[in-house]
């Protein structure tokens, strides 16, 4: 026994994580097969691998790293190419260039033969980080295998060998011309925008700090960290994406708008880009519309059941208003666009006002708003009543001018849908009347109000049950109420499972796998209430009810909250209860 695994041991021992007795029957086993103490610690299950290398990590007076996922700037690994990863087995951490120090994490940080060599290659101290074996191969998986900070890596690297320019020129009136050909900044626009579409990103944001840029995707409604690049780029990055938008270059202290058009193999969008001064520079957000996007149907956005029998009903209606409420981002006008579709034939006209046209639909006459040129939401649709339309839908209700004139339109025989942004599907009526709707044209002209959130869905690859703690069951109890015993009745074979485990229902959760990029989810679905306007809410409107009052009148008719929908997709193990009460909790 060496030294090494002697101090691991009294280290095992005085952690309490190794049995004392077990200690002179490991030493003799060993001893006999020949194998190392560590191996049959490993071997025999006593400890695990991150025991291990944590205890490891103790000995050797090293620093331990557990993280699986880190962001690590394309710099970086143009210094430790992926040949170097694997065959020495180590990932670079951080470089601080003032004091000359690179930090790697390794699995053999007690290697000097490892440490001497990266000193040499890279002209740095090495300072090591010690992380077991599997998490290491994780560490290199996710960073070089198809990363954008890796395909980054290999832009500037190639551009650092094309030209001895080691940074990149200050952006002047009298440099435009150059960046706009510049080959490091046009190919790295290019990934950035390349791997969002392949990661289906429906956001890129571009954030400045002050020494470095981040570079964050919103997927399935999460921002995530893809990239970091040096400071000394995003001048020229920010430059760039405002030329393709037709954005003025040297206006850096108001905010600015514009958009373009990108193509590539993973498909074709439309971009709106949005400038911001901040106190570190310009940061840009790039909204992504997919041109070729199929519309959903209603089922397929997660619309079932009764819910769904109401806004077919309600849309069979050829006058009223139909409004669907939520916040930013939870697929309000998705949810018009696939109401629309159902209704789109030859023999209506409809037309649409939209910021921006998110879907281009065949035989339906789509108005993008201009406010700089006069075309708002109220004018807009003050000009398609001239239009002689059956059908319209206004992309947002934001004054009082705008809900006049769509009650007015929908009391004059037309079907009008528009959003409203509400919390719940009650406080769209409340919110019309502070707008200065009359009460009794409001009572008259609304059809129905959907509610809805946008939850992320469990990665079906990797998805697992478990057995839910007796606290959970209790809420998920205590929420469904009898929809509860109508859920075990058309599951009968789901909830048999369930009692055997001493439980009414089982849970379900994604472990994470490369598919989903370890977060467990993939993919996303909507939870909904549709709101049927009778005339016991109608009177109510009448009577200025207030929000709570509303709905609990709709939930006395059968009207299902968001809340309770999304615990019956939990069930059906379609998404979990952390994302219900992440994006529904009130």
């Amino acid at each position: 026994m060496d030294y090494q695994e002697k101090a691991l041991l009294d280290f095992l021992l005085s952690s309490g994580r190794l049995d004392p007795g077990k200690v002179d029957t490991l030493k003799v086993e060993a001893m006999t097969s020949g194998k190392s103490l560590t191996d049959l610690l490993l071997s025999k299950r006593i400890i695990t691998e991150e025991d291990l290398a944590q205890s490891r990590a103790k000995v050797l007076n090293i620093p331990y790293f557990s993280e699986p996922k880190i962001t690590v700037s394309p710099e970086l690994l143009a210094l430790v190419s992926v040949d170097l990863a694997r065959n020495y087995q180590v990932v670079p951490l951080e470089l601080d260039k003032g004091a000359g120090v690179l930090s790697l994490i390794m699995e053999k940080p007690e290697d000097l033969s490892i440490v001497d060599f990266f000193q040499k290659r890279t002209g740095y101290k090495i300072k090591s980080y010690l992380t077991s074996k599997s998490n290491l191969d994780s560490l290199i998986s996710n960073i070089y295998s198809q990363s954008l900070s890796g395909e980054i890596s290999g832009v500037l690297k190639r551009g650092k060998e094309a030209s001895d320019d080691t940074g990149v020129r200050l952006v002047t009136s009298d440099t435009i011309s150059q960046i706009i050909k510049e080959p490091k900044i046009v190919e790295i626009v290019r990934k950035v925008l390349e791997h969002a579409i392949r990661l289906r990103a429906s956001d890129i944001h571009i954030e400045p700090e002050e020494n470095i840029t981040r570079v964050r995707y919103r997927i399935d409604g999460i921002l995530e960290e893809k990239l970091t690049l040096d400071k000394d780029y995003h001048a020229a990055l920010v430059s760039r994406i405002k030329i393709l938008a037709g954005m003025k270059i040297d206006e850096r202290r108001i905010p600015q708008d514009g958009r373009f058009n990108f193509t590539s193999e993973f498909g074709e969008v439309d971009l709106r880009i949005s400038s911001l001064p901040t106190v570190n520079g310009e940061k840009i957000v790039m909204r992504l519309l997919k041109k070729s996007g199929r519309v959903p149907t209603l089922s397929e956005l997660g619309i079932r059941a009764k819910a769904l029998a109401t806004l077919e009903e309600a849309i069979r209606i050829p006058h009223g208003i139909i409004l669907s409420t939520g916040p930013t981002g939870s697929g309000k006008t998705t949810t018009l666009y696939s109401l629309l579709t159902m209704i789109n034939t030859p023999r209506v006209n409809i037309v649409t006002l939209e910021d921006p046209v998110e879907y281009q639909m065949s035989g339906v006459n789509q108005v993008q708003v201009n406010p700089q040129a006069g075309l708002t939401f109220a004018s807009g649709l003050r000009s398609f009543l001239r239009q002689d339309p059956n059908i319209i839908m206004v992309g947002e209700i934001r004054d009082e001018e705008t809900a006049q004139l769509a009650i007015q339109a929908s009391l004059t025989g037309h079907l009008v849908f528009s959003t409203v942004h509400t919390s719940s599907a009650a406080g769209a009526l409340p919110r019309l009347l502070d707008m200065g709707a009359e009460p009794f044209l409001l009572a008259s002209s609304m059809t129905a109000v959907i509610g809805q959130r946008v939850l992320r869905t469990i990665c079906e690859n990797c998805k697992q049950p478990y057995v839910p703690e007796a606290a959970v069951v209790q809420d998920i109890q205590n929420i469904l109420g009898k929809l509860l015993d109508g859920w075990i009745k058309s599951n009968q074979q789901k909830a048999e499972i369930a009692k055997k485990n001493g439980v009414p229902f089982m849970l379900y959760k994604g472990a994470g796998c490369d598919k989903c990029g370890d977060t467990g989810y993939l993919g996303r679905i909507g939870i909904f209430e549709v709101l049927r306007v009778s005339e016991k809410i109608a009177r109510h409107i009448l009577e200025r009810a207030d929000a709570t009052t509303i709905e609990k009148i709709a939930m006395e008719d059968g009207m299902i909250i968001m809340k309770q929908d999304g615990y019956l997709k939990v069930l059906d193990g379609i998404s979990t209860l952390e994302e219900v009460i992440r994006v529904a909790q009130v």
